[in-house]
């Protein structure tokens, strides 16, 4: 099993690294996307008790690693069409 953010695991801590990269996300669009991961079995979610909250810990599964690799991959494909201007010929 794969922590997915070792330095950042719980929702608190992702929101607030994703704002230091310039994203603006809400809680309400955060949660609901690892909950539908786990539903899917690509994440597994520890609850721990932590200064009186709980806080969701979310690790990759194998499915999810695979996953992940698909969605790189796909990304990769993506980024040498768009920047490197090759792929098909869009006529």
């Amino acid at each position: 099993m794969r922590t997915l953010a070792p330095r950042h695991p719980d929702g608190s801590r992702m929101l607030d690294e994703l704002g230091r990269l310039g994203h603006s996300v809400s809680y309400s669009t955060l949660y609901p996307a690892p909950h539908r991961m786990e539903e899917h079995g690509l994440l597994e979610r520890e609850d721990r008790v932590e200064g009186g909250q709980v806080r969701k810990y979310y690790s990759a599964t194998k499915k999810g690693l695979k996953e992940l690799e698909r969605v790189r991959q796909m990304i990769g494909e993506l980024r040498h069409e768009v920047v490197e201007g090759e792929g098909q010929d869009p006529s």
